[in-house]
């Protein structure tokens, strides 16, 4: 079996397909250069799941629902950032840094516009009025730190938005396409979009804070809420398969348990995002 052919071949019908297996993990090089990974996404199980993953769902949700829940995010993500933008603490962070977090800024911006346009061109509402909580943002003490600084809380937003969409992937497979002011917007297709930058900034701001790209279980705030639920980030099960079974993947190979975990993004359900617990307890005045 070789994988990268496979990946070649489906690229060529669907350039986005490296968005829905997963983005973050950057799976070419993930393939090429950690080998324990390789071999788990190499496994005809594991391969199966992937696709199951990318694919999977049948029966199509209400759209304007799906995109006004993502439109929420954005729209709290967008204000977050303009808030850090605004802020004293913003003049403490690099220069590198400070053109980053205003491309992301620029990027939510875009991402809600095109959601709102989205839910307009499909006879929907859009939602507003979902600003990030000026009494959470005044609380936080310093740019670069823990849960309490800007950038612990911008991570725990993108992390949280890459498994928000990707709960919802399934609820838009099999809606048709929809013109929009002569544009064709594919519902499923414009989520993954967002999904896989959404799943470029949280690597990178993983990345500004001295952590791994993708979360490992041993991260200075993965004991938070966003990363538990009903399928925590702690998973070691894919699709039925055990992947720290002897022999479950590879002859002879026992993977660890942060290993297995490490290799997927798990969901998190709307009601799970909207807890007060995760995205539900930042938005308001």
């Amino acid at each position: 079996m070789n994988f990268f052919n496979i990946i070649n071949q489906l690229a060529e019908v669907d350039p986005d397909v490296m968005g829905r297996l997963d983005t973050r993990r950057s799976v070419f090089n993930s393939l090429t250069s950690m080998s324990k990974r390789a071999a788990m996404a190499a496994g005809p199980a594991l391969l199966a799941s992937f696709f199951t993953k990318a694919y999977a769902g049948t029966t199509a949700g209400d759209p304007k629902e799906v995109f006004n829940y993502a439109l929420t995010l954005e729209l709290l993500e967008a204000d977050f950032y303009k808030k850090v933008i605004a802020s004293s603490l913003f003049a403490s962070a690099s220069a590198a840094d400070q053109t980053a977090i205003r491309q992301i800024s620029k990027h939510e911006d875009a991402h809600v516009a095109l959601l709102q346009a989205v839910v307009t061109g499909i006879g929907g509402t859009p939602v507003t009025n979902k600003p990030f909580k000026q009494s959470v943002f005044s609380s936080l003490t310093s740019f670069y730190g823990g849960a309490t600084s800007i950038l612990g809380v911008a991570q725990l937003l993108e992390d949280t938005g890459v498994r928000a969409y990707k709960g919802r992937a399934g609820d838009l497979l099999g809606l048709a396409d929809v013109t929009i002011s002569g544009a064709t917007y594919n519902p499923l297709e414009t989520a993954l979009r967002i999904h896989s930058v959404e799943a470029r900034h949280a690597a990178h701001i993983r990345t500004m804070r001295a952590q791994t790209p993708w979360i490992t279980g041993s991260g200075d705030l993965d004991g938070q809420p966003h990363y538990q639920g009903a399928i925590p980030e702690s998973n070691t099960t894919q699709s039925g398969v055990n992947l720290i079974a002897a022999n479950a993947i590879t002859p002879n190979t026992t993977y660890t348990a942060a290993d297995a975990a490490a290799s997927f993004d798990e969901i998190l359900t709307p009601a799970e995002v909207t807890d007060n617990s995760r995205a539900g307890g930042l938005i308001g005045a």
